[in-house]
Formats: structure tokens, C-alpha cells, sequence
């Protein structure tokens, strides 16, 4: 089957939803590929259906996300009060939902399946068994390259996590990875066939996500219109480091005993998630301990238009994270022309490109004086934002739809066929690849 032949294609995404607002929770970059990607492969005259797991008894059973984009919600386990860590258990009733679906449907109505993160991948094994279709996986994020870079403080992944994602790379036909590093990764730390990876990088919105007026987005936002404003944009906890932009923010009043709250503002803006959970107040007695709670705002998750006009407002954007698969909030702050200041991690020097400058490590000393540099050197900020911009306008969510179909393609043309037998459920190891 080629990607032109590849009509309906089902899409799941067991933790989290495209509908939910991202930066809380569990919600984030992940939900924002399955939305835009989504809604590219709809444009191409594809049919995609969404399978997540209901967390209110609210949502009805289905909805329409864009015109050729249904999201169907799988009721698994109680609506609420579960976390990611808890959702393994409730992977049979997910798929027992996923199969009632396809079985109201005439056999063979699906081409692929596409999995996201390995709890997905988990569901996606079975129903691409089931209804005979390859198996496209994208993890997102990968336990043991997490486990390989913990902050201080984070608790490591269970090796529960790593059997069960092992298991996917096994039985995927396909593997995307968001990197050449990803890529990397997989075959090194999982085994994975090198054939069966294919680089798809992120994209961005570029119409959302562009320059504009940088005062007259802080007049919208009520920010103070000569502060140097800088911006942290993501789920609240450990991994993502915005403790360590507090920090520096310290260093830099030190280092600036003049400046007032009309002089520094920074915003951070999400709501506390995953290990950040434990202690969701940490980060706000951080900020006071530091005497920084007049020129710290916390900000609740705000919608995308919100979120560009943020962007617009900022000197900076820091993406401080232990680890990113890629870092969506970089590229989508380059392309509203703003640098990044990001970690020198994971994707994020594909995603940061020369748009910004990239810190090795996570010492607050040196984060101080990097972001302090910047900021007393305006000629070189313009012209990070005027590279920023450029290498942005190449991550458009068309381009990344494109190089996925032919990924699809591929595992059309290299799918094999996994029985799943008793015994392999009994041990959890899946069966032999058989050509």
C-alpha cells in the first residue's frame, strides 16, 4: 500500500487527550502533534479517528475535532483520580473499547494504526494485530533516556515502563522518532531495527505562531513595556526545570540590585504535573524564599492565541528541561521571532537550531550569565530573533504531515505478521518477527 492508498487511519493516544489544554496534567506537546497532524492528514483527504481514555463523565462518546477528525472517548477506569502510573491497569478495558469500535466497522476499514507513547503502544499492538494493519509508533518520550538524566529530586521510571516500551519498539513496523538523536536512542537503548526508524522532526503552527509588535503584546498581557521579560512555558515538575530559571533570575537581581519589578518580570506559565504533583506548592515557596514574589508571575495554562501574543512579549524563552524528544515551546517561540535560551538536551538543539543559544548542563551560575548576556546585548537578541524566525518557517506541521505518510508508507511495505498468542500475553514478550 502506498500513501496515497492509506485512507483511514486510527490514532491512539491513551493518557492524554487532543482536546485538553496543554501545560497541566498530563496534557502537552504530545497532545499538540496528535491535534495538528491530525487535522494535516484530514486536509489530504485522510479519515482519522482519536481513541483516548474519558476522564469526565461529561465528554460525549464522540466528537468532531476539525471535519474528518473524530475523537472518541474510551471510558477505562474510574473519570478521574488516576495518573499516568496507574493507567497500565486499566490497559484491557482501553482496548476492550478500541476493539467494540472496530468491530462496528466492516473488516478492514482501518489501513495503520499510529500509537503515542508507550501506554498507547501497548493498545496499538493489539488492535493493528486485530485488524491487520502495520503499526506506527512515536514515543514521544523513552524511560530509559529520562532515567539516564534525572533532576534532582525526580523519581526514575519503573522498569515496568521499560519492558512495556521495549515491547513496542519490538512490534512496531514503523518507529518515528523526532530526531536523529531519538532515532539514535532507539537503536542503542532499545535495539530497534535502524530500517524501521524514520525521522519525522515536529512541527509549528506558522500562521498562530509569527512576529509581531512586542509592546503591543505586553499591553494586552498588562506587562510593564521596557522590563525584560522572560518567559517559561510548560508542565510544572522537575524534568522541565523551571527551578532553575527562578534561580538564575536571582543571580541576575543580585548581579542588578537596581532593578524593580518595572525592570525584570518573570512569567511562568503552567500548572503542576506529573512527580511535580507531590509538592505543586515547591516552586511558589522557592520563588518567596528567593524574594522574588514581586517579579515572578505564575500564569494558569492559556489557549494558543494567548500563548503566541506571550511569546511576542518575551526577551527570552527558556526551556531549562533535563530532557525534551524535541521541545515544541522552542520552535513555536522562534517562530513568533523570540530567542531560546534551552538546555543542551535531547532535541532541543535541532529544535533551537540558531535561533538561541543552548547551555550545557544545569548550573545556575552559568544560565545566569548566559541570559544576562542577552539581555544587555539587544543587537545580538535581533538577530537571534531574525535566525529564529528562518529556521522556524522549515518545521511547518505540513512538512512534518508529509514526511509521516511516507513513514506510514513504509510500514505498509515492511509490516509483518506478529501472532499474539496466549503464552505471549502470559509473559508479556511478544512473538518472534516473522518476515
Amino acid at each position: 500500500m502506498t500513501p496515497e492508498q492509506i485512507r483511514r487511519i486510527a490514532m491512539i493516544s491513551v493518557h492524554t487527550s487532543p482536546v485538553d489544554q496543554p501545560g497541566t496534567g498530563d496534557a502537552g506537546g504530545l497532545n499538540v502533534y496528535v491535534a495538528e497532524v491530525a487535522k494535516q492528514l484530514a486536509r489530504r483527504g485522510r479519515e482519522v479517528e482519536i481513541f483516548t481514555r474519558a476522564t469526565t463523565g461529561t465528554l460525549p462518546p464522540t466528537l468532531e475535532l476539525a471535519p474528518g477528525v473524530t475523537v472518541r472517548h474510551v471510558t477505562a477506569g474510574p473519570y478521574e483520580g488516576l495518573s499516568k502510573h496507574d493507567l497500565p491497569g486499566q490497559l484491557c478495558a482501553f482496548a476492550a473499547g478500541v476493539m467494540r469500535a472496530g468491530a462496528a466497522r466492516p473488516e478492514g476499514w482501518f489501513d495503520l494504526v499510529h500509537s503515542h507513547y508507550w501506554l498507547s503502544g501497548q493498545v496499538g499492538w493489539l488492535a493493528a494485530d486485530r485488524w491487520r494493519t502495520p503499526l506506527v509508533h512515536t514515543m514521544h518520550t523513552m524511560a530509559r533516556v529520562k532515567n539516564a538524566a534525572l533532576a534532582v529530586g525526580d523519581s526514575p521510571e519503573p522498569q515496568g515502563r521499560e519492558i512495556g516500551e521495549a515491547q513496542v519498539v519490538e512490534a512496531a513496523d514503523r518507529l518515528v522518532a523526532n530526531t536523529v538523536d531519538e532515532a539514535c536512542q532507539l537503536v542503542e537503548l532499545y535495539g530497534a531495527d535502524p530500517t524501521r526508524v524514520s525521522v519525522v522532526p515536529p512541527g509549528v503552527d506558522l500562521d498562530l505562531f509569527a512576529p509581531g509588535d512586542r509592546y503591543a503584546a505586553r499591553g494586552r498581557l498588562g506587562l510593564p513595556l521596557r522590563a525584560n521579560i522572560l518567559l517559561f512555558v510548560g508542565r510544572i515538575q522537575p524534568l522541565k526545570a523551571p527551578d532553575l530559571l527562578v534561580k538564575a533570575a536571582r543571580r541576575l537581581l543580585d548581579a542588578n540590585p537596581h532593578w524593580t519589578p518595572d525592570d525584570l518580570v518573570v512569567a511562568i506559565i503552567g500548572g503542576p504535573s506529573g512527580s511535580g504533583l507531590e509538592h505543586p506548592e515547591q516552586l511558589g515557596e522557592l520563588v518567596a524564599d528567593l524574594g522574588l514574589a514581586a517579579y515572578v508571575r505564575f500564569v494558569p495554562p492559556v489557549d494558543r492565541v494567548t500563548l503566541a501574543r506571550w511569546y511576542r512579549a518575551a526577551d527570552l524563552v527558556t526551556v531549562p528541561s533535563y530532557n525534551e524528544s524535541f521541545g515544541l515551546v522552542a520552535i513555536e517561540a522562534l517562530a513568533c521571532g523570540t530567542p531560546v535560551v534551552a538546555a543542551k538536551v535531547g532535541g532541543l538543539p535541532t529544535a533551537v537550531g540558531d535561533g538561541g543559544v543552548l547551555v550545557p548542563g544545569h548550573d545556575v551560575g552559568l544560565w545566569a550569565d548566559t541570559i544576562g548576556g542577552l539581555l544587555a546585548d539587544e543587537a545580538h537578541r535581533d538577530e537571534l530573533g531574525r535566525r529564529a524566525v528562518r529556521h522556524a518557517s522549515g518545521f511547518g506541521w505540513g512538512s512534518t504531515t508529509e514526511r509521516l505518510l511516507q513513514a506510514y508508507g513504509e510500514a505498509c511495505r515492511n509490516q509483518t505478521a506478529m501472532p499474539i498468542t496466549g503464552a505471549n500475553l502470559l509473559v508479556g514478550v511478544p512473538s518472534a518477527v516473522i518476515p
